[in-house]
């Protein structure tokens, strides 16, 4: 059985277990190109394939017209939504991930369970599948956690077992197997999820009085939290640029404005990241 074929026959595997799946690269990226421009902000609305962590489906006859599309596909993904988490442990370059994982759990008094869903990975690490409450949105992120850490939630995905990298191959434990994800320990959890906005006081100003200020940023923060799906990252760059307009002129705070747009940017579905750069790229273009 090629590569190909072993991968579609275990992502079709996942999709019968409720896990939204689509092919990889040996580079462990997403097999099918995108058919927009680079810089869109497209997820899938168009109806096209090629949206890589979006095109993740539970139906059979879409995952083998996924696979038909990528010949060159050798593995697959599977889409951290829902409840699913998943807690990326590297082990490699002088990263321990493991001592990193061990070294949190004795500061915050908490242990991984044993029993939850483990893929290795052919670096010597490990994919650990969890699952969060209902309605509780993970933001992705790199290092984090500390050093060898990296956390797939929403919009992420990890590398699903019987997928081949440039590594080798990622399998389950082998005494384990398959086991279902058990919840995420509460005090990581608390450490996967962004912190609060900081509640700065607000500056006071002659231009505009304050309550003024608020109901100006408040509707900016409400453009965000309705933007519909596929336009959340435009609707928050445009908001960001009336945002620091704002700031340029002394109408509004600049740490307001970073703290109530990309929290509200994550609430809707965005990264901690992806927030992030999104509102600093709206204010440096205010500044041109």
């Amino acid at each position: 059985m090629s590569n190909h074929d072993k991968a579609l026959d275990n992502a079709l595997r996942a999709a019968a277990q409720g896990y939204a799946v689509a092919p990889t690269t040996i580079n462990k990226t997403p097999a099918i190109p995108s058919p927009h421009d680079k810089g869109h902000s497209c997820k899938g609305d168009c109806g096209q394939p090629g949206h890589g962590v979006y095109d993740a489906t539970t139906n059979a006859a879409d995952v083998r017209r996924l696979f038909a599309l990528a010949p060159k596909a050798v593995g697959y993904l599977i889409a951290c939504r829902g409840r699913l988490v998943g807690l990326d442990i590297d082990r490699k370059n002088g990263v321990d991930g493991y001592a990193t994982l061990a070294q949190l759990g004795r500061e915050h008094g908490f242990e991984i369970p044993e029993m939850t869903t483990t893929v290795f990975t052919p670096s010597g690490g490990a994919h650990l599948w969890m699952t969060v409450p209902e309605g509780v949105t993970v933001p992705n992120s790199v290092g984090r956690l500390g050093a060898g850490l990296d956390v797939r939630g929403t919009g992420g995905y990890v590398v699903g077992p019987g997928s081949t990298g440039r590594a080798g191959e990622y399998g389950f434990h082998p005494k384990l197997g398959y086991v279902d994800p058990q919840p995420v320990p509460e005090q990581l959890l608390r450490l996967m999820l962004p912190p609060p906005p900081v509640v700065r006081p607000q500056r006071q100003v002659t231009s505009t009085p304050e309550d003024a200020a608020g109901r100006i940023l408040a509707g900016l923060v409400n453009v965000v939290l309705n933007a519909p799906p596929g336009e959340r990252n435009s609707k928050l760059y445009w908001a960001s640029s009336k945002a620091w307009a704002h700031v340029g002129v002394g109408h509004l705070a600049a740490g307001d404005v970073e703290a109530e747009l990309i929290g509200a940017a994550i609430q809707v579905g965005l990264s901690d990241g992806e927030a992030r750069r999104t509102v600093a790229s709206a204010g440096r273009g205010a500044r041109v």
